[in-house]
């Protein structure tokens, strides 16, 4: 009898790892549409699990769809094939910078608590602020997994959403994304619209309450993204337009140069440069 429970438990393993094995390859695969969706996410699900993921996270995996919207803005960025002028009339430069400058006024203590703790001024921050969610007015209206979940079987950028959703599941785990959570066409989360994997690496309590909201705290939106632009090696009192030493810093932050260029421009203004 021990030798045959032994036997079967030898036999479970084996079925074990090569069910693991099942998964990983099903999970390296990707698509070009929703076809196979379902099965890979099943497989990524197992992957995750066996890497240590908790259950809550695995458990969140299992309501994700297909997110169609998603791939379709994937496939239809044209904003940034503007020209620059085109870009800021698009974006509303002005009005981020006229609601920008009342914003700095209105929030001058956190701004310059942060500018003493980041080394970063209001502008940029208030610039990038408001270019991604009107200040919060817009952060999105996707459910914030299927999204990652999609981009990361698509066929385009795979391993890049890969590790963004692998992310995402980590948030989901230690308590600071909800499963359900709703947020813009790619993943992207909060007030300026971090992406999963920049939450984990600067996400920042900015109000003091203990952990990192970033929905509903502009004060932890804004200390992460002061925190993303140290991060890229922003120098205290040096310059952010471009061929200036904290323009860098901006350029990791979006990699369209139209989009880099505004928050330089929008920054500034509300700077009083």
């Amino acid at each position: 009898m021990a030798f045959v429970a032994k036997g079967r438990i030898l036999a479970a393993a084996a079925t074990a790892l090569l069910v693991t094995a099942g998964a990983a390859q099903a999970a390296a695969g990707c698509g070009n549409n929703s076809a196979g969706f379902s099965e890979w996410v099943q497989a990524y699900g197992q992957q995750a699990q066996a890497r240590g993921i908790g259950p809550r996270a695995v458990s969140a995996l299992g309501n994700v769809r297909y997110a169609t919207k998603t791939i379709n803005a994937d496939r239809n960025q044209k904003s940034f094939k503007y020209s620059l002028d085109k870009f800021m009339q698009v974006r509303g430069g002005q009005t981020i910078i006229s609601r920008g400058r009342a914003q700095k006024a209105k929030n001058a203590a956190l701004f310059a608590s942060l500018e003493k703790r980041y080394g970063v001024p209001a502008g940029p921050l208030i610039a990038i602020w408001g270019m991604e969610t009107g200040f919060g007015s817009f952060m999105g209206n996707q459910n914030t997994l299927s999204a990652v979940a999609t981009l990361a079987y698509d066929c385009r950028r795979p391993e890049y959403f890969r590790n963004q959703l692998d992310a995402a599941l980590q948030l989901i785990d230690n308590g600071t994304l909800s499963p359900d959570a709703i947020g813009a066409m790619h993943g992207e989360i909060g007030q300026t619209q971090f992406l999963p994997v920049n939450v984990l690496r600067y996400g920042a309590d900015g109000d003091g309450n203990g952990r990192i909201d970033m929905v509903r705290s502009r004060a932890d939106a804004l200390a992460s993204t002061a925190n993303f632009l140290r991060g890229h090696g922003w120098q205290a009192g040096a310059g952010y337009q471009p061929g200036q030493p904290n323009f860098a810093a901006i350029q990791g932050w979006n990699a369209a140069s139209v989009y880099q260029q505004a928050i330089a421009i929008i920054g500034a203004q509300i700077d009083g440069e």
